[in-house]
Formats: C-alpha cells, sequence, structure tokens
C-alpha cells in the first residue's frame, strides 16, 4: 500500500486544521501493517516533522509476530537514543505491542485501527466471529493466495483481492488511491496470522487507540474491546481501515498527546 502519490489534505477539509502545540523531544516510529509499507503514513508524518519529532518508518516484515517484533526492536534501539511513542497500524499493532520491550526509551503505544493483542491470541482468533470481511468461510473469497520461496510447508503469502480493497479496506478513498492500494500490496504470510504474542507491552506502558468507525477489516467494536482491556485512551476517526490516510489529523492528535503526556 504505497502512498506517495495520495492525495493532499483538501482544502476545507477539517483535516487541514493543523493544531498548534510545542512538543518535546521523542521519536515516533510508525510501523505500517499488512498490505502496505512505510508510506502509508505520509499524511502523517510530514505534520510530525513539522512539529520538531523526528520519524522513523520501519520495514514491518509481514512474516509473523516472533520474526516481525525482534525486526523492528533491533533497529530502533540501535537507530534512536531519545524518548519513542511506538505507533501501529492494523498488523503493526500486533508488532508494537511485542517489539516495545529492548527498544530503548519507550514511553507509549499508538494504535491505529489496530490489534492489541493479549498474551496467545492470535490475528485470526481475534477477528474470528467479529463480523470482519476477512472472517469468512472460504479465504480465497476476500485474499488472492501465492506460494513464496523458503515458505514452510504449507504457507503461503495473502494479496488482498481487489474487490477487496475497494469494497471493505480502503472504501472511503478515492479510486485511484484504492487501485495503488492493488498494485503496490505487499502480502502478509498467512502463518503471520496464526502466531501467538507473548506478554504485550501495553501492561506496562501507556496506550492511545484510534478506532476507525466505518473499519471493516477490524470491526470497531472488536477495536473498542481491545483498547479498552489495554486502559488505552480512545478517540474515533468517521474512517475505513486506513482512516490514517482519510482522516490523519485523528491519527495526529493521539501521537501529539501521547507524547506530551508521556513526555
Amino acid at each position: 500500500m504505497t502512498y506517495t502519490t495520495l492525495r493532499s489534505v483538501r482544502a476545507g477539509d477539517s483535516d487541514t486544521t493543523l493544531r498548534e502545540a510545542d512538543v518535546p523531544e521523542a521519536t515516533i516510529v510508525l510501523v505500517h501493517g499488512a498490505w502496505a509499507d512505510g508510506s502509508s503514513w505520509s499524511l502523517v508524518a510530514p505534520e510530525l516533522r513539522r512539529r520538531g519529532l523526528a520519524v522513523l518508518t520501519p520495514p514491518n516484515l509481514l512474516r509473523g509476530v516472533t520474526t516481525d517484533a525482534p525486526y523492528v526492536t533491533s533497529l530502533v534501539s540501535q537507530r534512536v537514543t531519545v524518548p519513542v511513542v511506538l505507533v501501529g497500524h492494523s498488523y503493526g499493532g500486533f508488532v508494537i505491542t511485542h517489539a516495545a520491550a529492548g527498544a530503548g526509551d519507550v514511553r507509549a503505544l499508538v494504535y491505529v485501527d489496530a490489534f492489541i493483542p493479549d498474551e496467545g491470541e492470535t490475528v485470526f482468533q481475534i477477528l474470528g466471529g467479529s463480523g470482519s470481511a476477512l472472517d469468512v468461510p472460504d479465504p480465497t473469497t476476500v485474499l488472492d493466495l501465492a506460494g513464496y520461496p523458503g515458505a514452510p510447508e504449507g504457507d503461503v503469502e495473502a494479496f488482498l483481492k481487489p474487490a477487496t480493497v475497494h469494497g471493505s479496506f480502503a472504501q472511503d478513498l478515492p479510486e485511484a488511491d484504492r487501485e495503488l492500494i492493488v498494485e503496490s500490496q505487499r502480502p502478509i504470510t498467512l502463518s503471520a496470522n496464526l502466531t501467538p504474542g507473548g506478554e504485550p507491552g501495553w501492561r506496562s506502558l501507556p496506550s492511545w487507540a484510534v478506532v476507525g468507525t466505518e473499519d471493516k477489516v477490524i470491526p470497531p467494536d472488536t477495536q473498542r474491546k481491545m483498547a479498552e482491556r489495554a486502559g488505552a485512551t480512545i478517540t474515533e476517526a468517521p474512517g475505513s481501515h486506513v482512516s490514517m490516510v482519510s482522516h490523519p489529523q485523528v491519527t495526529i492528535d493521539a501521537i501529539l498527546a501521547a507524547v506530551e503526556a508521556t513526555a
């Protein structure tokens, strides 16, 4: 999901009213989710930088939390020396939940349309019975599956079908942007969705959650339940699963609130 050519915030859109505030020194680590890359934060990162915050958008390997979280932990611990706020979108929430330990001076976690798992939970377990557009008897109706070199026996990569992108993943974005997601998406392995996590970082760190009220991938009720369990400060965005693109200011405000509260 490459957003480098996505729309600028429209004139007259409420998202163009940017809050002015001094913020302490910190690095915001933005972790993308499945079918995405770091440019999914292209409408959030510039405003954070304008506030004097450093921004890091590491690649998420999308191979499973036992691989992906240690990668982010290692990268952040080696590259960042100031306080850190970890931000995760979608499956990126799974990653930041388990990347916080050992990643340096992590002060807070911010979840955006994201999974906020407890110990032992998997993506498929959380989505089961939730009403998610991905929780279907036959996953090939919403996903295209393909083998990949070096895959463990039986594992495959999952791509969103075009109809899934247009109708359930990014339904509130302009058609050209949805087409860009279809064309450039990075797949996640099925095994990543079956890999349980360990002790969650939100047990010891304050957290914030942005809930997309029109999210069809992680339904809003499921997001709220996870956020409430984590004791997160919850805000809502009237957007799809990619509300940080359709309504970026809500995500920006949540990140700034986390920085200011944990300085």
